[in-house]
């Protein structure tokens, strides 16, 4: 459903010096997935995300939506997309209906068209009751998936959401996703999303972790966490020169692998025996220590050695 070939872009403000944003994305997004684009802030994500939308054009590169050139066909590839923006995109002065209605209008969608498409999406969203209020007086989670009910109004086959659930309490963002999971398997959907937040990525099919204009690892999330094994050590001492004579030690041991950040040491490769032993022998020299299955965000710390909340 997207294909994207060598994508570059530069940003110059000013007589500032010119920023690379993107460097040489190369990217495959199969039909009916939902993929992710996940790092931290600044990696460029929402440039992408712009490019993918329509609304900049990249310093060189080729982009194909089904098939067709994004630049080349704009209007019949619009026809395909619906857009989550990340930043809202409803009138809140007007009411949930007359959003979907002026939306349908400019995909000139007949009334017997929405009629239907929205009998259909509203039991999936709790918005069915709400049609007649102002936007305005919606939570911030019933806003969101008015948002989405919206992008998906004229039926396209590419949903793009970029940070969709900023904002929003973790009982909202829950609730989100269970919509979108509704929408893509009743609608057979190709979803795409940017998100920082790598708990929301792993629950993609597959996952492009971008950092610093590059796409550093791409596939299926619980793949790329594998790579670290099954299991890792975390220990935690709010002495730094205590962590680093700790990292010091650990360093010695083959075959562990240690990244320290500040006072938290990450230990992978290490057996029940090791961490035994270091609990018996080392053991004031840290607060705490746990074992825990390595997630998609120490992969990401693991290939970096950087905080995921790092702005280049």
């Amino acid at each position: 459903m997207i294909d994207i070939k060598g994508i570059n872009h530069f940003y110059k403000r000013g007589k500032g010096p010119v920023r690379q944003a993107l460097d040489g994305i190369d990217l495959h997004v199969p039909e009916k997935k939902l993929f992710a684009l996940t790092g931290p802030n600044g990696g460029g994500k929402s440039t992408l995300f712009r490019i993918l939308s329509g609304l900049l054009k990249p310093g060189s590169g080729q982009v194909y939506l089904n098939g067709m050139d994004l630049w080349a066909h704009p209007l019949e590839v619009r026809r395909l997309l619906g857009v989550v923006f990340q930043h809202p995109a409803l009138d809140g002065q007007l009411s949930v209906l007359e959003n979907f209605q002026i939306h349908a209008s400019m995909y000139r969608l007949e009334k017997g068209m929405l009629d239907k498409a929205l009998e259909e999406d509203l039991s999936w969203t709790g918005l069915k009751d709400r049609l007649h209020d102002r936007v305005g007086t919606l939570s911030g989670g019933m806003q969101r998936r008015a948002e989405l009910v919206k992008a998906l109004l004229h039926r396209p086959r590419l949903l793009l959401m970029d940070e969709p659930t900023t904002g929003l309490d973790p009982g909202a963002r829950k609730a989100f996703w269970e919509t979108i999971f509704n929408f893509r398997n009743r609608l057979g959907l190709t979803v795409l999303t940017t998100t920082h937040l790598f708990d929301e990525a792993e629950q993609a099919d597959r996952v492009a972790i971008l950092h610093q204009g590059k796409i550093l690892a791409n596939g299926p999330p619980e793949v790329l966490a594998h790579k670290l094994g099954n299991e890792m050590i975390v220990i935690h001492t709010k002495d730094s020169e205590r962590a680093l004579r700790l990292e010091q030690k650990l360093s010695s041991i083959s075959p562990l692998t240690v990244l320290r950040q500040g006072g938290e040491l990450r230990v992978e490769g290490a057996s029940q025996e090791v961490v035994e032993d270091l609990i018996r022998q080392r053991g004031d020299l840290f607060d705490d220590i746990a074992i825990k299955h390595p997630t998609l965000q120490d992969y990401f710390i693991h290939i970096t050695g950087a905080n995921t909340q790092e702005t280049p």
